[in-house]
């Protein structure tokens, strides 16, 4: 797109150059060029104004750029993040092709925050995006939800490296550990 706009302004002053003043001795080539500049794009003319350069006063050193990061979070509807922590506990299979990780969340927040409830899906949300299971399943005591248990099932290395990742960042802001077994 700026290639377009530049080449748009250029075409607009050729076009305003060769209509306002004529110049003598110019070369045919040159004339040509801007005749043809003129018929090949009729594009929007705009105002392109100079970057404002912020003096910055004082000794502080230069900053360096600022990365946010999206808060792991799990939530069971989207936009609701789960307020409850929950014991996971990892599978693999011995030649590490597949692996299940199964979250058990005891009297989970999500039954609280809204008393409409549409499907419920697992997704696992960091800043690398969106891990989604369909696979949950609710236990109800006395006509109340009481657990809910989240299966997510990896089926190659690289489902399996992308939910470490996750569950690294996820331990980090939740203060978990993981202990093998």
């Amino acid at each position: 797109m700026p290639a377009m706009q530049s080449l748009s302004i250029s075409s607009s002053v050729a076009c305003w150059m060769q209509k306002r003043s004529p110049f003598v001795g110019i070369s045919t080539q040159f004339s040509a060029l801007l005749r043809s500049s003129c018929a090949a794009f009729h594009g929007k003319t705009i105002l392109l104004r100079a970057p404002r350069r912020i003096q910055m006063t004082g000794s502080s050193p230069p900053s360096k750029p600022v990365v946010m990061m999206a808060r792991p979070v799990i939530q069971f509807i989207q936009g609701t993040d789960e307020q409850t922590i929950p014991d996971i506990k990892l599978t693999k299979s011995r030649d590490g092709t597949n692996g299940v990780a199964t979250f058990i969340f005891d009297e989970p927040s999500v039954f609280d925050s809204s008393s409409e409830l549409g499907d419920i899906t697992g997704f696992m949300i960091d800043e690398e995006g969106v891990i989604q299971s369909t696979n949950v399943s609710a236990k109800f005591v006395n006509g109340r939800p009481s657990k809910i248990e989240a299966k997510h099932i990896m089926r190659s290395p690289r489902e399996w490296d992308r939910f470490m990742r996750f569950m690294e960042r996820y331990s980090n802001a939740n203060g978990l550990q993981f202990i093998k077994n």
